[in-house]
């Protein structure tokens, strides 16, 4: 059973903006996750979707880049659970700092 975490980052940069800067620095997401490494991503549009491994756990997360909006999903699994909260106050504080 896994654990979701959404968090919404808002911007002012339209979308082919804010997807120029995550894809420029994507590799930083991986500081969202305890221990973690981005080892896999792939655009598909305008979503990003990557894998971060940390702790011997893999997580999968996805970014949809939108107009004004960058909506990330983590799906954690259950050990990372307890590391839920820490997460998402991380992301909602950290996040829009992919976007400068």
């Amino acid at each position: 059973m896994s654990v979701p975490i959404e968090v919404d980052l808002p911007h002012k940069l339209g979308r082919a903006e804010a997807k120029r800067r995550i894809g420029e620095g994507f590799g930083k997401l991986a500081d969202f996750v305890p221990g973690g490494s981005v080892t896999a991503h792939h655009w598909t549009g305008d979503t990003l979707d990557f894998t971060v491994e940390g702790l011997g756990q893999r997580v999968s997360a996805r970014l949809d880049v939108q107009d004004a909006n960058v909506h990330a999903m983590f799906d954690l699994p259950q050990f990372m659970a307890l590391f839920a909260d820490k997460i998402r106050a991380k992301l909602q504080r950290e996040g829009p700092k992919l976007l400068e």
